[in-house]
């Protein structure tokens, strides 16, 4: 890894540190604060819309936000790593095969509309199993594989 390279990762690594970043893709509906500043006051207005784009290059990374305001539709780019970037906050998942929604630009109403992503919670089977959640650290996922193992 270059110099560039290991300073960029260094600035998103503070970066993700400071502020909540949600794991998001196309097809998922999102409400980004955006910082505004009006003379002196400064306030956060927010933009609800399908992300249709989403680039990951390192501290430049960005995303398009796409919605429809009064019949004509809108289109907003934001870098993820902003300062003006206040808040991005999930409000639904969306079900697509493609990376770029770019094809939702020529459509309108019912067929612009994406599906949900259902969450597809433990089911009964692995219920009572000690399976460990993401957030588990490496000695905790370590525990629940010797238990899974002692059982057998």
């Amino acid at each position: 890894m270059n110099l560039i390279q290991q300073i960029e990762a260094e600035q998103v690594e503070k970066f993700a540190a400071t502020k909540d970043i949600p794991e998001f893709r196309a097809g998922d509906t999102v409400r980004v604060g955006v910082r505004v500043v009006e003379g002196t006051r400064e306030r956060i207005q927010y933009f609800e819309g399908v992300v249709i784009a989403r680039s990951n290059k390192g501290i430049s990374s960005n995303f398009t936000v796409r919605k429809v305001s009064f019949g004509e539709g809108v289109e907003r780019v934001f870098p993820l790593y902003g300062p003006n970037v206040a808040s991005i906050e999930l409000k639904r998942r969306g079900v697509v095969r493609r990376a770029k929604l770019y094809y939702l630009r020529g459509r309108s109403g019912k067929s612009a509309r994406i599906a949900e992503r259902r969450y597809t919670g433990p089911t009964e089977a692995t219920q009572g199993s000690p399976v460990p959640d993401a957030s588990a650290t490496e000695a905790e996922k370590q525990e629940a594989v010797e238990e899974i193992k002692s059982e057998d």
